[in-house]
C-alpha cells in the first residue's frame, strides 16, 4: 500500500519507518526540511507541501497525520480537505480529543470522506517493538486499511483493534494515558519511599530488577523504570518538573461527566501540576495558618 504520512516527528517518522520495512511506499510531509530529508534516508519518499503529497499518492488516496493535538491538527485538516475526493481515507493517529475527533470526522463525511480516529501508544520504542493501536471509524474503512494496521502494529493478530465508531479510538486512547499516569505514580511514589529510608542503602536499580520478575507489579513500565534507575541512580540533574500534554485532563473530566471516581488518576494530575509550584503561594499559607493557631515557627526563604 502506498500513503501519505503528515508530521515527521520523532514518532511520525519512526512509524514511516516500520511501515517501509513491512513494505508499504511512504511519502511524507513536514514543514521541516531536515525531517523531510531524514525520512528519505530511511528509504521513503517525501513532498514539499500538502498539495504535493497528495498528488504524489494513487487514488483513493491514504494519509496518516501524526500532528500534535488541538489547532495544528485542525489547520493541517483545513488545509487537506479541498485536496480530497470522495473515497479516499485520513487517518489521526495522534492525541486528539475524542470530541474533536468526532467533529472533525462529520466534516470529511459530508464529503464522502472517510475519517479514521486511532490512539497510538508505544513512543520511541515502537519502531521495532510495534504499536499498540486503538482504532476507532467506519469497520469497512478499518478493515480496508488492515495492512497498515498489521505492519505497525507487534503482530498481525496482537495489539491492534477496532474498538468502536468514529471517536472511540481516541476515547480509549485518553483513559489508556489516565491509567499510565496513576501507574506512573505509584511507582514513583514507592520508590521515593525505598529511596528516604536511609538506614538501609537500598539500591533502587536492584530493587526494580527484582520485582521486574515474577512480582504481581512486572510491566514494561517498570521495565523502563528500572533503566533509568540504572542509567541515573538519584536522578542527578533533573529538575522535579513533570509535564502533561492533556490526556490525564480529559480523562478526569469524563470521569466527572460520567460520575465516575477515579481518585488515583485525578491525584496524579495534581501531582503532576504541582511539581510546576516552585514558589507555592498555598504551601506558605498553610505554614501562616499553623504559626496563627498554634504558634508553630515559620521556616524563612
Amino acid at each position: 500500500m502506498k500513503l501519505g504520512m503528515i508530521g515527521l516527528g520523532r514518532m511520525g517518522a519512526n512509524m514511516a519507518q516500520r511501515l517501509v520495512r513491512g513494505g508499504h511506499q511512504v511519502v511524507g510531509f513536514d514543514p521541516k526540511p531536515d525531517a523531510r530529508k531524514a525520512l528519505e534516508n530511511q528509504g521513503a519518499a517525501s513532498a514539499d507541501s500538502l498539495a504535493a503529497l497528495v498528488a504524489a499518492l494513487p487514488t483513493p488516496h491514504t494519509l496518516w497525520l501524526m500532528v500534535p493535538a488541538g489547532d495544528i491538527t485542525d489547520g493541517t485538516l483545513k488545509e487537506l480537505l479541498p485536496l480530497l475526493a470522495a473515497g479516499d481515507t485520513v487517518i489521526d493517529g495522534g492525541n486528539s480529543n475524542y470530541k474533536d475527533s468526532m467533529r472533525r470526522a462529520k466534516a470529511f463525511a459530508d464529503q464522502q470522506i472517510h475519517y479514521i480516529d486511532c490512539g497510538t501508544s508505544g513512543g520511541v520504542w515502537g519502531l521495532d517493538e510495534g504499536y499498540s493501536l486503538m482504532i476507532g471509524g467506519d469497520a469497512a474503512a478499518v478493515e480496508r486499511m488492515r495492512p497498515l494496521f498489521e505492519t505497525l502494529a507487534p503482530s498481525s493478530e496482537r495489539g491492534w483493534g477496532r474498538v468502536g465508531p468514529v471517536g472511540s479510538g481516541h476515547f480509549t486512547k485518553m483513559i489508556h494515558n489516565g491509567i499510565e499516569y496513576g501507574m506512573m505514580q505509584a511507582y514513583a511514589e514507592g520508590l521515593s519511599i525505598l529511596q528516604h529510608k536511609s538506614e538501609f542503602a537500598l539500591d533502587l536499580h536492584q530493587v526494580a530488577e527484582i520485582w521486574r520478575y515474577g512480582s504481581v507489579v512486572r510491566s514494561w513500565l517498570l521495565d523502563l523504570t528500572a533503566a533509568a534507575l540504572e542509567k541515573n541512580p538519584r536522578m542527578t540533574g533533573i529538575a522535579p518538573y513533570v509535564a502533561d500534554s492533556g490526556e490525564g485532563r480529559w480523562t478526569v473530566d469524563e470521569a466527572i461527566d460520567l460520575n465516575v471516581p477515579a481518585p488515583v488518576i485525578t491525584q496524579s494530575l495534581i501531582e503532576r501540576l504541582r511539581s510546576r509550584d516552585t514558589d507555592s503561594f498555598s504551601d506558605k499559607l498553610l505554614s501562616a495558618m499553623r504559626n496563627e493557631f498554634g504558634g508553630h515557627p515559620i521556616k524563612s526563604e
